[in-house]
């Protein structure tokens, strides 16, 4: 992997900026361009065209989505990103279709991805705690992962050929944060991913 794109989603919200998704980012763009990584990136909140972000998936061996989580899943506009940049995709440059025939529309749906032999990350920043997952004794997820959580997202990428690398999450962001250590731990990620 030599091309990473890197796509900040976070949309500011009353209770977030969105600082700790930007630091993620620049410190992303750091790491990997120290390590001789050509990269692109995109915000969500600026300005971008269609045809630019099909490029950029296009030209990339892995993509990084750093994306709040906002009522368990992507904000709003990266929703709207991938309703614009996914759907104009159809036609080739993100997938054929989804992957079945006309001789047995029941085969394989899902299986039209034309990024195949690419990876995708998903770094997240939760104001849920890391206590929350992964146990059955907890409420809300009930012993699902976050994983679990963003299946759907897993699904997306899945859609295009991709493969996913291990997800990266900063937990309990808003009442009990630690970015300093959560800083060192994007790094060591980054490091043992790429």
């Amino acid at each position: 992997m030599k091309n990473i794109f890197l796509i900040n989603a976070h949309e500011p919200y009353p209770f977030s900026e969105g600082k700790l998704n930007q630091s993620l980012t620049k410190k992303a763009v750091e790491i990997l361009e120290h390590k001789g990584y050509s990269l692109r990136t995109t915000a969500i909140t600026e300005a971008y065209t269609v045809e630019d972000e099909l490029a950029k998936h296009q030209w990339a061996d892995a993509i990084i989505l750093q994306s709040p989580v906002n009522w368990m899943g992507v904000p709003w506009s990266f929703k709207k990103y991938m309703d614009q940049v996914y759907t104009a995709g159809m036609k080739g440059q993100l997938c054929d279709g989804d992957g079945r025939s006309r001789q047995d529309a029941s085969k394989q749906y899902g299986s039209g991805g034309t990024l195949k032999n690419k990876k995708y990350m998903f770094s997240l920043t939760f104001n849920a705690p890391q206590e929350a997952f992964d146990n059955q004794d907890q409420f809300l997820f009930a012993g699902k992962s976050v994983d679990d959580l963003f299946f759907p997202m897993h699904m997306n990428f899945r859609f295009f050929g991709m493969e996913a690398l291990e997800t990266f999450v900063c937990f309990d962001v808003l009442k009990n944060p630690d970015i300093e250590r959560d800083f060192e731990r994007f790094e060591t990620h980054l490091n043992m991913l790429f």
